[in-house]
């Protein structure tokens, strides 16, 4: 496993972590989901996904495979929030930290897809 791919996940794992936690009650983050039109329970869930993310993205510096399923959850889990900004007609700049963490995601599950099949 080469650096690269180790700093990424950590950097998703810590940052995943961070937003996952803020989600189970930050007043910043129940205002949001309400503004998106979610339940409270989805945006429960949203971070029960991104905490899981984050554990198999810093685990997968061990094991490869578990990096490429943290990675494929940061991509399904951002494809969501891009589409959600989408769809209240959010300015792009709002979009750019998912965009963002797309990208970071997709490169990880990249670096790592053929442990997801092999």
């Amino acid at each position: 496993m080469s650096i690269f791919s180790i700093v990424l996940q950590i950097l998703l794992g810590v940052g995943f972590t961070l937003f996952g936690v803020m989600k189970f009650g930050s007043k910043q983050m129940v205002s949001n989901f309400e503004t998106y039109g979610y339940p409270a329970w989805f945006r429960v869930f949203s971070g029960l996904v991104e905490v899981a993310a984050a554990i198999l993205l810093i685990a997968g510096i061990w094991n490869e495979t578990l990096a490429a399923w943290g990675a494929l959850l940061v991509v399904a889990t951002m494809v969501g929030a891009i589409l959600t900004h989408l769809k209240i007609k959010d300015t792009i700049q709002n979009m750019m930290m998912p965009f963002i963490l797309l990208v970071l995601g997709a490169v990880v599950l990249w670096l790592h897809i053929q442990h997801l099949f092999g």
